[in-house]
């Protein structure tokens, strides 16, 4: 009976998580830089709103169009749905002039209104969470420098992608592409959420309001940095998971800086509800 028993509850098992395949929502993390925030009023190559770059805009969002989401995702907090619905609204019915808003060239209207138009979706979803905090509290302590050194280097590998967009060497679309090459968010994500762990016994300088430094153990301070950021990521999926279980959408798509690239990406293949759908299956096209 013993067997029996063992048998019938390894068969009850095996169905419920081919029921839970069967059941599987995709998910792909595109990530972008905040294209307003590299705008430079006295060079044109950074200025999202002009022809060229729209035209490259353009055609980095063809390439993900095949994938058909049927709900999208933003970088933004859900007490602001409520704005981005009337927004989107409006930008449905050619009633937005993104070059009168003030963030207008946000990636939030240049590629996700983009997309949920040409895909004639309703919505646009805010998931979005307080939290996070500046990389360069982290300043001091034991094994500082193997941090220092791996930031220093990071910075210089996009610096010098920057730097080729603003002087016309790099288009935006192909910037676009880097930023969702696992190589280079792999990057961020190493300098992030894994060297940080190596740094003890030190302090952090200047955090901000968001982390409670009263509850902050200097012995583990890399750790503790990591777990700031990695505090807002679980909120950011929280919301995520939530906002699919009430559309219930199998096709979402989340639109979101790359630096969460990595992070997001490992807390999504570790649930069973979800396939994570590699970008550049599209990009590299």
């Amino acid at each position: 009976m013993k067997v029996n028993s063992t048998v019938l509850t390894l068969l009850v098992a095996s169905l419920f998580n081919f029921s839970a395949q069967g059941q599987k929502t995709d998910i792909m993390l595109l990530g972008s830089d905040h294209l307003a925030q590299l705008y430079k009023s006295d060079n044109p190559n950074t200025d999202v709103l002009l022809p060229r770059q729209q035209g490259e805009l353009a055609a980095f969002t063809k390439l993900i169009l095949p994938y058909q989401p049927n709900m999208i995702m933003v970088e933004v907090l859900p007490e602001k749905q409520k704005m981005i619905d009337s927004l989107y609204s409006l930008y449905m019915h050619d009633n937005l002039k993104l070059d009168q808003l003030a963030d207008g060239r946000s990636e939030v209207y240049q590629l996700a209104f983009r997309m949920g138009k040409q895909l004639g979706l309703a919505k646009i979803y805010c998931v979005n969470a307080p939290g996070g905090t500046s990389q360069s509290i982290l300043d001091n302590g034991e094994n500082i420098h193997l941090y220092k050194e791996e930031g220093m280097a990071l910075r210089s590998m996009v610096v010098d992608k920057v730097k080729a967009l603003q002087e016309n060497r790099l288009s935006l679309k192909n910037y676009l592409v880097f930023i969702n090459q696992p190589e280079t968010y792999n990057k961020i994500y190493h300098l992030r959420y894994i060297t940080p762990a190596r740094v003890i016994n030190g302090t952090f300088k200047n955090p901000d309001a968001m982390v409670d430094t009263a509850f902050v153990n200097p012995n583990y301070i890399g750790a503790e940095l990591i777990s700031v950021f990695k505090n807002r990521d679980y909120k950011i999926y929280s919301n995520m998971v939530t906002a699919q279980l009430k559309t219930k959408a199998k096709r979402v798509l989340l639109l979101i800086g790359a630096a969460h690239l990595g992070s997001l990406k490992s807390i999504l293949r570790d649930d069973p509800a979800y396939t994570v759908i590699d970008p550049t299956t599209y990009l590299d096209r």
